[in-house]
């Protein structure tokens, strides 16, 4: 089990001043326990991603030290700098629910070998499973699949966590090169309209004390709605 200790403290001030100071605003919630806003050091939370993102981390504040999971990154949609985190306070002997990535391993036969295509339908996946048992990464091996072939959640099975996604979700498909290039131009025939696909609430960016925990998804944030706080 990787984890990792920081140091944070109890906010203060305006988000404006704490982002300029090279600090991240941020909630504790969870457990039944009233949220708690903290603001945590900018490189830290760098390391968090890159390293430990589905990690136990212990946060200690003057007055107190908790386990936490971090659950949200919020970033600002023009920038992408990140502009609040949110952790999810946790026990050890009990399991939680955390989105960890998917890692496709090899080349699929079909696409080596007959020349088709490989379409990704998911890139993640939400989990559930006891804090120390948090996986990295969850490996998928797609080197056998040809055309036509295709994985979904039912194909899988993990003894230590287990996925909470419909069972007959598409991971992973192979398909013909003509297949790919036929459907958009059947579309476009029809006289279909382009799909405008939501990339992402915007995000609160600032939790008050008495506030509702977010849902898990990491979220962005506008330039108008920042320079309001």
């Amino acid at each position: 089990m990787n984890s990792i200790t920081i140091n944070a403290v109890v906010r203060e001030g305006k988000l404006r001043k704490i982002r300029e100071s090279g600090m991240v605003p941020g909630v504790i919630y969870g457990d039944k326990k009233r949220p708690v806003n903290i603001s945590v050091n900018m490189n830290d939370v760098l390391r968090i991603i890159k390293d430990f993102r589905n990690s136990v981390i212990t946060l200690k504040t003057p007055s107190s030290e908790e386990q936490v999971v971090l659950k949200n990154v919020s970033r600002n949609v023009v920038t992408d700098k990140i502009i609040h985190v949110d952790f999810l306070r946790i026990a050890m002997d009990r399991k939680i629910d955390v989105k960890v990535p998917i890692k496709f391993i090899g080349e699929p036969y079909g696409v080596k070998t007959q020349g088709g295509v490989v379409e990704f339908d998911m890139r993640e996946f939400n989990v559930r499973c006891l804090p120390s048992e948090i996986p990295h990464e969850i490996p998928v091996d797609i080197s056998l699949l040809k055309i036509g072939d295709s994985i979904r959640i039912k194909d899988l099975k993990f003894d230590k966590f287990e996925i909470r996604e419909n069972p007959e979700n598409l991971i992973v498909s192979v398909i013909s090169a003509k297949e790919e290039v036929v459907a958009p131009v059947q579309a476009a025939a029809a006289g279909a309209e382009p799909e405008v696909i939501e990339k992402g609430k915007k995000a609160e960016g600032e939790v008050a004390d008495d506030a509702v925990a977010p849902k898990d998804a990491d979220k962005k944030e506008s330039p108008k709605k920042e320079e309001k706080k």
